[in-house]
């Protein structure tokens, strides 16, 4: 009786970022099927598990860390993740999350949930409320991956393409270390 041998285990995890990152991954398109073959996906927003497994091989992050909840997944997905790797420009640099940065917490709470809401329906009194249920406690800054953990690979790209993402998975799984400065840069 033969045994297959496991699948490599990857992870995505998007954190605070605007999900460009894994837009990118799924205009992989057909490729994703190759990618199936060769992988066993166990986390990621677009499947079912809530909890990051253990004994991941590579887990790609996309976001800064921003909030409480973002340090606390980073430091669990180091632990239980053979390889990480930041994926694009908000992993890598904190980059559009990082421009909260130039402001006190206060102040964007403020901005965002009292003065940029809707007016009330005429006549009813204005009663803006921070929200309290469901938001994770903010950190002082939004800040890349590697100020939080140890990471493996730096992919830039506002987001990486469809093409990097591809090279730099088949890289890895081909158990090497891509060059990724030959095929992105920042911001593209």
């Amino acid at each position: 009786m033969s045994t297959t041998p496991a699948k490599p285990k990857l992870a995505t995890v998007w954190l605070d970022g605007c999900s460009g990152c894994h837009m990118s991954l799924l205009d992989l398109d057909e490729r994703l099927l190759i990618l199936a073959e060769k992988v066993e996906v166990v986390y990621s927003p677009v499947v079912d598990p809530k909890e990051f497994p253990e004994g991941v091989d590579i887990t790609l992050i996309e976001g800064a860390v921003s909030s409480e909840e973002d340090r606390h997944k980073a430091q669990l997905i180091r632990a239980r993740s053979r390889l990480v790797v930041s994926l694009g420009d908000c992993a890598v640099t904190a980059n559009v999350p990082g421009m909260r940065n130039y402001f006190e917490k206060d102040e964007l709470f403020q901005r965002a949930y009292v003065e940029n809401a809707d007016a009330p329906a005429a006549g009813a009194a204005r009663r803006a409320r921070l929200p309290v249920l469901g938001v994770p406690a903010l950190c002082p800054r939004a800040t890349p991956v590697h100020e939080v953990i140890p990471v493996d690979l730096f992919v830039p790209g506002c987001p990486p393409s469809a093409e990097v993402i591809w090279l730099v998975l088949t890289e890895l799984l081909a158990g090497r270390m891509p060059q990724v400065a030959e095929w992105t840069r920042f911001g593209a």
